[in-house]
């Protein structure tokens, strides 16, 4: 019997998703960390749950030609490939893609995934991190431990200067009852703006003190400081993107925003979602967001969007880009599964233009309700965007019961050395 604590040696044999890698142990699923497909490791047993056996290396006795030195701790949060040479991690994860789409929705896919690679350092425009002793950080792995985000190489180093600084404003003004922050910068890095969750309040005064005392500015990168009570500064950033052969736009989103968040990929990532949307066509954007897609196409490709978004927040943040855009927006602020629940008929503009719908939900994937509706309105192209392929390929499986074929899959590296990847799959009616 399987018992925690326990060393074992074990053979890797195919990666899985979440991060770790499977082995057997007498024919038992062992999810195994910091380990790489073909090698022979000893690992640790963590824990036994419903059968499986989770496990962390302690020693590599014969290491693959892919394992490479970790400059940060690997269980440091965004760094549990950091051991992987980096084109071996693209490989992992499109055989993670095909795999769950064989496995969960007994679908093949039209051919292998190309992941398109990303560089390592630096790519995060968002990040939230926790706070303790007036100190922030990533979680590690399984753990409340902090670690330093600039070990990780995620953040850019002045976003990690602005973050030290930020910290050491904190313990010089005494405010403990920080628990969380969330930043927020564009793909220049020319503006930011920092979100402080706390169970006090933290009032203008307060945000106005820690600024200063911080020097955060303009002239520092910062837009602003912002608590759930009050706000100092500017709470936005604005993005100015470039779509190949689309002309540019530009887009202003709220700290509290959800906002794709690798700037080396983001305008070639908007710019395969907007090829996908037929020229002249009429879109509905689901879970449209600030609006990354929805003025994108209307732009790009002359597309009547309806863009639907259900959060206050990034429903105004859509409304000004679209009305800044001068393009064809109409913003629909209420839930995705409203929208689609609503007659049919009445849905569209009366437009002859074929219907293209795209929907880019949260990790959890379409609820019933929502997919039920995407099927139902019959678009003649379904572009899925997904940051969990787990989730997708449930989704997948009903969408092709409801009489779709999956037409084309890609990949966007957009969390290099983190188990994540970010999927778009196409459907034809």
């Amino acid at each position: 019997m399987v018992t925690p604590g326990q060393i074992l040696s074990l053979s890797i044999e195919k990666p899985a998703a979440g991060g770790r890698m499977i082995a057997r142990i007498d024919g038992q699923v062992a999810l195994v960390s910091g380990a790489i497909p073909g090698e022979h490791v000893r690992a640790r047993v963590e824990r036994v749950t419903r059968g499986v056996v989770f496990m962390e290396t302690t020693a590599v006795d014969r290491p693959s030609p892919d394992r490479r030195g970790t400059p940060a701790d690997p269980l440091c949060g965004g760094c549990l490939l950091n051991h992987i040479a980096y084109p071996r991690q693209l490989e992992i994860k499109s055989e993670i893609i095909a795999d769950a789409f064989a496995r969960l929705a007994h679908l093949t896919l039209p051919g292998p995934v190309t992941v398109v690679e990303s560089p390592e350092e630096g790519y995060r425009m968002r990040a939230r991190l926790h706070v303790s002793a007036s100190r922030a950080g990533f979680y590690r792995e399984g753990t409340h431990e902090l670690c330093d985000p600039r070990a990780t190489r995620q953040l850019l180093p002045v976003t990690c200067d602005v973050l030290d600084r930020l910290a050491a404003a904190m313990r010089s003004l005494a405010v403990e009852q920080v628990r969380e922050l969330e930043i927020a910068e564009n793909v220049e890095a020319s503006e930011r703006v920092v979100a402080l969750t706390a169970p006090g309040a933290l009032d203008a005064p307060a945000l106005e003190r820690l600024a200063k005392l911080a020097r955060l500015s303009a002239t520092e990168g910062i837009s602003g400081l912002v608590s759930h009570a009050a706000s100092y500064g500017v709470p936005y950033v604005v993005d100015r993107l470039t779509i190949a052969g689309g002309g540019e736009f530009a887009l202003r989103r709220h700290v509290a925003s959800f906002f794709q968040g690798n700037r080396h990929l983001l305008s070639r990532f908007v710019t395969h979602v907007s090829n996908l949307v037929p020229q002249d066509s009429e879109v509905f954007d689901l879970y449209a967001g600030v609006g990354l897609f929805s003025v994108a196409a209307a732009s790009a490709r002359g597309a009547r969007v309806t863009a639907i978004e259900g959060d206050r927040i990034a429903a105004a943040d859509l409304a000004a880009n679209g009305s800044a855009s001068g393009a064809a927006v109409t913003v629909v602020s209420q839930a995705v599964e409203a929208f689609v629940g609503g007659d049919v008929g009445t849905l569209r503009s009366g437009s002859a233009a074929p219907l293209v719908a795209i929907t880019d939900p949260p990790r959890t994937g379409m609820s019933p309700p929502a997919l039920d509706g995407l099927i139902r309105i019959g678009a003649g192209r379904i572009v899925y965007v997904s940051c969990d392929v787990a989730t997708l390929a449930r989704d997948a499986r009903k969408i092709v019961d409801g009489g779709y074929v999956l037409t084309r899959a890609d990949a966007f590296d957009l969390f290099p050395n983190t188990p994540h990847v970010e999927t778009v799959v196409v459907f034809a009616r």
